[in-house]
């Protein structure tokens, strides 16, 4: 290795037997002879030291056991973007016949190539490529100057993450010979990023999505370098230990997407710097350990000024344990999508049927929860049960079903925010809704089935009391053993009394996760057809 790359060797970035890492030294370390390289590497558990040997410390490292000396051979410095691009892309040599094969050289291995001629016919010609993914490659820089532009000028969406670039400069240095390059994903290069502001020099013009997973930016030098992506719509800083500290007044005003995702400092203060970004659509702030929030703009009932434009949440694997959350989150103007999964509120499988309707119930503008579709019987009847289930504790807070009268105290209402919204939608409830019941108690929870045959109108109607978390699967159990019928035969429909035309709607009976609340489709042919309604 050469004297002149061993001496700009700190602070490179390099790759030891697939673990990447920094060079923090480059010398000596008496009385062994030779030149000795100290590493820090990513993964903290690979190394042995925290940068000392014999009481003498030759680098630091953030771990106290991050650290190793490595001879020079032992390691790879990676290679420019032109030489990975070409061993990835690039046939080396042209295809020999063998026989009915074709044997070409990819890189340096040999391969088969039937049926793939104008595959590797076109990954061969590089300046038709629009996209390139080059993950893993070691590259470490940009090359010879010009040399990108002139071999794949028309590329448009780069993959270099998990590589061997060292610095942001390095990073224009590629940018900036590619004039369409509209997603340019960084993930996993510990890049070390501009003290000051860089200079505009014009090479992200045209970038919409920048993935920048841990890379160590800090939310400073996010600021810093924003100011040259005058068009950027998707950002993700997963897991940067990132502290928003500075609203962004010129910058990110075209941002659509902000993923802050796994950075631990995130708390709801930080997130109120970000809640004039004017065009900010979605939010992910997963694992990131919040637990709270309050829009302090926003009285019971109206809605906030904070992320005017903001439609689709995510707050998955945090600490929300408390329904004021999302009492708050009903204060989005334009808030339709919300993911919360894995949170103390919500972890209770017991409870997440009813989770997810009191969920409903308190976001009225919500149309999909946890990916799943809110359809507006679901809604409705979210809203019907929620306004029962706290009519009495509404009447003790002095509700009233008299309009004039209707007065519940401020404590019921900022538990409760919508309430009075869903009296004036539904009607206040009434005295018979609200009969206390005893939930833990069987018969509580029975459901008075009435089973009868549309083709057999002479047969008697058979009357049954069934637990409501009976599956279809044992109900058909059930009705085989009462008819004497085999479950094979047996086709359901279900016919609700409460609205006037029961839906014909076919769905999966097979299922064994199906409940007494699914609809159940007979067929017209069927010899054995009974309704339970």
């Amino acid at each position: 290795m050469s004297d002149a790359l061993m001496s700009d060797a700190v602070g490179r970035r390099v790759e030891v037997n697939g673990e990447h890492a920094t060079v923090r030294f480059s010398g000596v370390i008496p009385p062994v002879a030779g030149v000795w390289l100290g590493v820090e590497w990513d993964n903290p558990e690979r190394g042995k030291h925290d940068g000392s040997h014999e009481g003498t410390v030759y680098f630091k490292c953030r771990h106290p056991t991050g650290g190793s000396f490595i001879r020079p051979n032992k390691v790879n410095f990676g290679v420019d973007f032109l030489t990975a691009i070409k061993n990835r892309y690039v046939l080396e040599d042209e295809p020999e016949e063998n026989g009915n094969k074709q044997i070409a050289t990819i890189g340096k291995k040999p391969v088969e190539t039937v049926g793939f001629d104008s595959v590797i016919k076109y990954q061969s010609q590089l300046s038709k490529l629009r996209e390139i993914s080059l993950r893993n490659c070691a590259v470490n820089c940009a090359g010879d100057r010009g040399g990108i532009a002139k071999a794949c000028p028309n590329i448009r969406e780069l993959n270099l993450s998990k590589n061997l670039l060292s610095s942001w400069d390095e990073v224009i240095h590629i940018a900036d010979q590619l004039k369409h390059l509209e997603t340019l994903n960084l993930s996993e290069n510990k890049l070390q990023f501009p003290s000051g502001s860089p200079p505009l020099t014009g090479t992200f013009l045209t970038l919409k999505v920048l993935v920048l997973n841990r890379t160590g930016i800090t939310w400073a030098e996010v600021l810093q370098c924003a100011a040259g992506w005058p068009v950027l719509e998707e950002l993700y800083l997963e897991a940067n230990s990132i502290c928003i500290s500075e609203r962004p007044t010129d910058v990110l005003q075209t941002l659509k997407l902000l993923d802050l995702s796994a950075n631990q400092f995130i708390d709801e203060n930080q997130l109120f710097l970000i809640a004039y970004l004017p065009r900010l659509e979605q939010l992910i702030i997963s694992d990131t350990g919040i637990s709270s929030i309050h829009f302090p703009d926003a009285g019971i009932g109206c809605k906030t000024s904070m992320f005017p434009s903001l439609q689709y949440l995510v707050v998955n694997d945090n600490q929300i344990s408390q329904w004021s959350f999302i009492n708050e989150l009903d204060k989005l103007q334009s808030l339709h999508t919300l993911s919360c999964k894995r949170n103390p509120l919500t972890e209770d499988s017991k409870e997440a049927e009813t989770t997810r309707q009191f969920i409903i119930a308190k976001i009225g503008q919500l149309k999909t929860l946890n990916k799943c579709e809110i359809l507006p019987e679901e809604r409705r009847g979210a809203e019907l049960d929620y306004r029962k289930i706290f009519g009495n504790e509404w009447k003790k807070a002095g509700g009233h079903q008299n309009p004039d009268k209707n007065k519940p105290n401020e404590e019921f209402l900022a538990a409760h925010p919508r309430y009075q919204l869903l009296c004036l939608k539904y009607g206040a409830p009434e005295d018979g809704e609200l009969k206390i019941q005893q939930p833990l108690l069987l018969r509580n929870q029975l459901l008075t089935l009435n089973i009868k045959y549309p083709n057999q109108l002479d047969q008697k109607v058979i009357e049954k009391k069934l637990p409501e978390f009976m599956t279809i699967q044992k109900v058909k159990g059930l009705l085989s053993r009462l008819l004497k019928v085999p479950v094979s035969e047996l086709l359901l429909s279900y016919e609700s009394l409460k609205v006037s035309c029961p839906a014909e709607q076919e769905v999966q009976l097979s299922s064994p996760q199906n409940d007494m609340s699914s609809d159940w489709l007979y067929r017209k042919d069927s010899k054995w057809r009974p309704y339970i309604c």
